[in-house]
């Protein structure tokens, strides 16, 4: 097994759902959030989110609240209204952060809220903190000790 190579079997990397119709936000986010080891998955719309999140359950969700077709606050009531759904954490993202908005988010079923432009040292305190909360196996410390040294 060489020096990068997860070993099989030991744990398995955090599966995030990232939610958000701007290209430009999947590709940032995504891109910050694999280099940190996560596996990400991938949605344009809040109906594609739900279907995707339905699909292969992930370990948490980020979520824009300003989506085409179904909107972020729709999504996440659906998500959390669902059986195979409602216990993932789900990280709301907005660029029109209005009074209210959070408290808003959080009575929709958000487990907590964050701003653009994503700080995203902040945003991955939030995502290792739910993560940890949830009680996701791969957070455990040989994992994060694994994914320091790649």
């Amino acid at each position: 097994m060489g020096w990068g190579a997860i070993p099989r079997g030991s744990f398995r990397v955090p599966r995030v759902l990232l939610v958000e119709d701007s290209e430009e936000g999947r590709v940032g986010l995504s891109r910050y959030l694999r280099r940190k080891g996560y596996e990400i998955l991938l949605a344009v719309d809040g109906r594609q989110g739900v279907e995707v999140a339905r699909a292969e359950v992930p370990d948490l969700i980020l979520i824009d609240l300003s989506l085409p077709v179904v909107d972020g606050w729709e999504a996440t009531r659906q998500l959390k209204a669902g059986s195979v759904t409602r216990g993932i954490p789900v990280i709301a993202l907005t660029a029109h952060a209005m009074a209210g908005d959070r408290e808003r988010a959080l009575e929709a079923g958000c487990d907590d809220y964050d701003t653009k432009p994503i700080d995203f040292p902040r945003l991955l305190t939030k995502i290792e903190s739910l993560l940890e909360k949830k009680g996701s196996p791969a957070l455990q410390p040989e994992a994060r000790r694994h994914l320091r040294r790649l």
